[in-house]
C-alpha cells in the first residue's frame, strides 16, 4: 500500500470522502438536486394550497358560527316573545273568564231571586185560595149548624103561621 505517513483509518476516512465526493458529483450530474428542488417545490405548493384551504374553511367556519349565534339569538327572542304572548293571552283569557263567571253569577242570582218571587206570589195566591175555601166551609159548617138549630123553630113558627093565617 501507499503510505504517506497516513494510519489506516485516516486512510479509510480519506477514501469515504473522496466516495462521497464521487457520488454527491453523480447525483448533481443525474440531475437529483432538480428531482427534489422539483418535489420540495410541489410539496411547497401542496402545502400552501392546504393553508389557503384551511383558512377558507377558517372563514367559512367563523361565518357558520357567527349566523348560528345570530339565529340562536333570534331563536331566544321568539321564544321570549312567545312566552311573553302566551302570559298576556293567559291573563286576558284569566280576566274574561272571571268577567264572564261574575256576568253569569248574576244571572244566576237574577234568577234565583225571580224563582222565589214567583214561588212567593204562589205560595200567597195558595194561601189565599185555601183561606177562602175554609172561609166557605166555615160558613157553611156554621151555617148548617143554625139551620139545625134554628131551623127547626123556624119550621115550627111556620106552621104556626100557616096554621093562624088559615083559621
Amino acid at each position: 500500500m501507499w503510505s504517506f505517513g497516513f494510519d489506516a483509518t485516516t486512510g479509510a476516512t480519506l477514501w469515504a470522502f473522496i466516495s462521497l465526493l464521487i457520488f454527491i458529483g453523480i447525483a448533481i450530474y443525474m440531475g437529483v438536486p432538480k428531482t427534489i428542488t422539483t418535489m420540495l417545490d410541489g410539496r411547497i405548493a401542496q402545502i400552501e394550497k392546504d393553508l389557503k384551504e384551511a383558512e377558507a374553511l377558517r372563514v367559512e367556519a367563523k361565518a357558520l358560527l357567527e349566523d348560528y349565534a345570530r339565529r340562536r339569538e333570534e331563536a331566544e327572542q321568539e321564544a321570549q316573545s312567545i312566552v311573553t304572548a302566551a302570559r298576556d293571552e293567559a291573563f286576558r283569557l284569566t280576566s274574561e273568564a272571571k268577567v264572564q263567571l261574575d256576568a253569569m253569577i248574576v244571572r244566576r242570582e237574577k234568577a234565583v231571586a225571580e224563582k222565589i218571587a214567583q214561588a212567593e206570589s204562589q205560595a200567597l195566591a195558595d194561601v189565599r185560595a185555601q183561606s177562602a175555601d175554609l172561609a166557605v166551609e166555615a160558613a157553611r159548617v156554621l151555617l148548617a149548624a143554625q139551620a139545625t138549630t134554628k131551623g127547626d123553630a123556624m119550621v115550627d113558627q111556620a106552621i104556626k103561621d100557616v096554621a093562624a093565617r088559615l083559621n
